[in-house]
């Protein structure tokens, strides 16, 4: 099998103005594809967006994008999606923590933005192909099918905000960093040789469209501050908070509980209940999860048939843990071997075979493997 396409293709490499995505344009012409890039403007005012040479989504981002294409020699645009962004990407991610829930809004990117409406786009100019700066890889079976897989070097592994990508989007997706097995020091050296001005450009990181980094402070500008409680699994008020989506399950920082538990040791958040306007707090233990249900499954090839054995991955910087898992009347049912902590609803949950990725879904409710809390 391979990952090589077998024939040069008209690819449409989005740029952000980072240095990956402007290595991996720069290998897809290496290679001999038709390129164009093209940065996508997300924003109707990108000065709210980060910036500081954060490599996404600013008007210097698109200055940066362009520069890059011009040495690399191809044709570059900037295309307008700040309209689809602000309905796909940060209404969702608003209307998740209004309901309780702990979002991925770059996974909700590449879902609905960059292998969906930029896609479609490509797709219609006659463009083969998008191309990402993405690590992971996209693997050719004899039979032309593709999968998904993790990269090669799974300290960059991107895998995980990937795995929301169907069948026909990731026949038409292009990862060029998937096979590097090298630091981010090499990728910066090879920007450089190349004449590539990003070379030294920091990477982003946070949530682009929050331009201060203060997510809470940004949820409570848009939803406004309502005072709640805060109580133990007894429903015992320990203290109040300025709004019940400020908090994510398994946090233990900012609580400001001022009395201490009977143990003495520290206390996390249990449950978010918008409902009410309630954050519920208990012991490390309390957090231990055996099994999830997830809905809207989204699946890279075909839908697995009964219960099969996986590893998953929870959290985009997280590890894997091994889980039983079956799609049960469109949901996902997934049993865990060993009890895990710091599940959300909301959250992606991936599940792997192996390197492959077999599909994802949206977390809804959890069952606690000690105290089973709503």
């Amino acid at each position: 099998m391979t990952d090589t396409p077998r024939r040069p293709l008209r690819v449409l490499a989005a740029m952000s103005g980072g240095v990956d995505s402007a290595v991996a344009a720069a290998r897809a012409a290496e290679a001999g594809h038709d390129v164009t890039g093209v940065h996508l403007a997300l924003s109707a005012n990108p000065q709210s967006f980060r910036t500081g040479a954060r490599g996404c989504c600013t008007i210097e981002d698109s200055r940066d994008a362009r520069r890059a294409a011009d040495v690399i020699g191809i044709p570059f645009y900037v295309w307008d999606l700040a309209e689809r962004f602000r309905e796909d990407v940060v209404e969702d991610f608003i209307a998740e923590y209004e309901a309780g829930r702990t979002p991925n809004p770059c996974l909700r990117c590449n879902e609905k933005i960059k292998f969906a409406a930029l896609l479609d786009k490509a797709l219609a100019l006659g463009f083969d192909a998008v191309c990402t700066g993405h690590y992971a890889k996209v693997v050719t079976l004899e039979d032309g099918t593709r999968e998904l897989h993790r990269a090669s070097d799974m300290a960059k592994d991107q895998s995980y905000v990937l795995g929301v990508l169907d069948e026909r989007q990731l026949a038409h997706a292009m990862f060029p960093l998937g096979d590097t097995v090298t630091t981010k020091g090499e990728i910066r050296q090879e920007a450089e040789r190349r004449g590539l001005a990003v070379a030294k450009k920091p990477d982003s990181h946070d949530i682009c469209f929050i331009a201060d980094g203060d997510t809470q402070g940004f949820l409570a500008r848009r939803l406004g501050r309502t005072e709640g409680d805060i109580v133990d699994e007894s429903g015992t008020r320990l203290g109040t908070h300025d709004g019940a989506y400020g908090f994510t399950i398994g946090q233990r920082k900012g609580l400001r509980i001022g009395t201490p538990a009977p143990d003495g040791k520290p206390r996390y958040v249990l449950d978010i209940s918008p409902v009410d306007n309630t954050v519920t707090v208990g012991p490390a233990a309390s957090l231990d999860v055996s099994g999830l249900t997830a809905i809207t499954p989204r699946w890279c090839g075909a839908v697995p048939t009964g219960p099969g054995t996986y590893t998953a991955q929870l959290r985009a910087h997280g590890g894997e843990c091994e889980v039983t898992a079956e799609p049960v009347d469109g949901e996902l049912r997934v049993t865990f071997t060993e009890p895990v902590r710091g599940v959300a609803p909301g959250q992606a949950i991936v599940l792997y075979d192996g390197t492959r990725v077999v599909g994802s879904a949206t977390i809804a409710t959890t069952t606690r493997a000690t105290t089973a809390v709503a």
